[in-house]
């Protein structure tokens, strides 16, 4: 066989390999737009910053408790370096090359430390996982909210725990809005 055949060969299997991976990603998205709506749009004011912005890699969002069920659609399973910062009305994670993604305080169900999801496995609470229902949109009216599960992993180890902490103390402000005395 010449250089220029197999040359070609290579070629056709490699775009043949991208053509499986982009069908692929094009009916996750498709299969998974019918489960989850859109996330919420960011608000125009978010207030003070509370911690962040933490440099993080956004994994991936997929179905609550199923760290397998990748979520294709509105881009949460494109996976990216990102920072995330928490802020009064909730959770502003920025992405390189992809859509912001905004959780809102009243969404969030959970926050904690994971081995891993869908696209990642680092062992022993190596990510950071913030449980959360994204709302039901009204301009689709035949996808329910959906409770989500969204992995970070952060730059630096340390991070961790300031970012699970930050958003556990925001929904405990948000469920308790007053200070323990006053109560």
């Amino acid at each position: 066989m010449t250089q220029p055949v197999a040359m070609a060969i290579v070629a056709l299997l490699g775009l043949v390999l991208l053509y499986a991976v982009l069908t692929g990603r094009r009916r996750l998205a498709r299969r998974t737009r019918a489960l989850v709506p859109p996330p919420p749009a960011v608000p125009s004011t978010l207030g003070l910053v509370r911690v962040g912005p933490i440099d993080a890699t956004y994994v991936s969002s997929t179905l609550a408790g199923d760290w397998l069920a990748r979520i294709g659609a509105h881009g949460l399973g494109d996976r990216s370096s990102a920072r995330v910062s928490v802020y009064e009305p909730g959770v502003l994670i920025e992405r390189e090359g992809a859509e912001e993604i905004f959780i809102p305080v009243e969404t969030v169900e959970a926050a904690g430390l994971g081995p891993g999801m869908a696209g990642k496995y680092v062992g022993t609470d190596g990510l950071v996982v913030i449980t959360w229902e994204v709302p039901a949109d009204p301009d689709v009216p035949d996808v329910p909210a959906t409770v989500i599960d969204t992995g970070l992993r952060t730059r630096r180890a340390t991070d961790r725990g300031a970012l699970v902490d930050a958003v556990r103390h925001l929904v405990a402000a948000q469920t308790h809005p007053y200070p323990e005395e006053a109560r």
